[in-house]
């Protein structure tokens, strides 16, 4: 939960800082609003699993390992080197919401193998299509469009998936490791295959 709640921060920031012109200011004004509520639902369901989550069900999965800091790092390292490599190459600044949108997308496919749970991999790959195709509207006549597309758009993906998981999260049973859901739906399909 504590990686959906990042999640949906930056998801909120994402759609805060981009809605703007082209978009109408009350879709923008919607947007905003819509960004901020979902990322506080996010946290109202991180404080849910904390509590419903107890310490005697075992030890947590520890997020922040050495696989972990690296992605990050390389991470900062792409973002913050490709700003300047865009500036440098003359593009215009929404390229920055692009780019970043990649990066990020590219982020979670790393993260994927890293904490082994491809679910993340699906954001990860929208996000980097929306930052790839923000970079090639860049340089056309729908400049002006990039941070809704990347920015705006990313946003939304990054909100929707982390409320979506953060629901499954709270509605699971509360002692569910990967093994323990094997074994029950391994259970479930002999009972239901069996003699009757």
């Amino acid at each position: 939960m504590t990686g959906l709640l990042v999640g949906a921060v930056f998801g909120a920031v994402f759609v805060v800082v981009n809605a703007q012109s082209p978009l109408p200011a009350t879709v923008a004004t919607v947007l905003r609003v819509v960004a901020v509520l979902g990322a506080a639902t996010v946290l109202g369901l991180w404080f849910v699993t904390v509590r419903k989550d107890k310490p005697e069900e075992g030890p947590r999965r520890n997020m922040f390992t050495r696989g972990y800091l690296i992605v990050v790092a390389v991470e900062a390292i792409l973002l913050f080197g490709g700003v300047r490599v865009l500036a440098a190459l003359g593009q215009p600044e929404q390229a920055n919401v692009a780019w970043v949108a990649l990066v990020v997308g590219v982020h979670f496919i790393a993260l994927a193998p890293v904490w082994k749970d491809w679910s993340i991999a699906v954001p990860g790959g929208v996000l980097s299509l929306l930052g790839a195709v923000g970079l090639v509207m860049a340089s056309t006549a729908a400049l002006a469009w990039v941070p809704i597309v990347s920015g705006v758009l990313s946003g939304v993906v990054l909100l929707a998936g982390c409320l979506t998981f953060g629901w499954l999260s709270v509605a699971r049973p509360p002692s569910t490791s990967n093994e323990d859901q094997a074994a029950s739906a391994a259970r479930n399909v002999l009972s239901a295959s069996g003699p009757k």
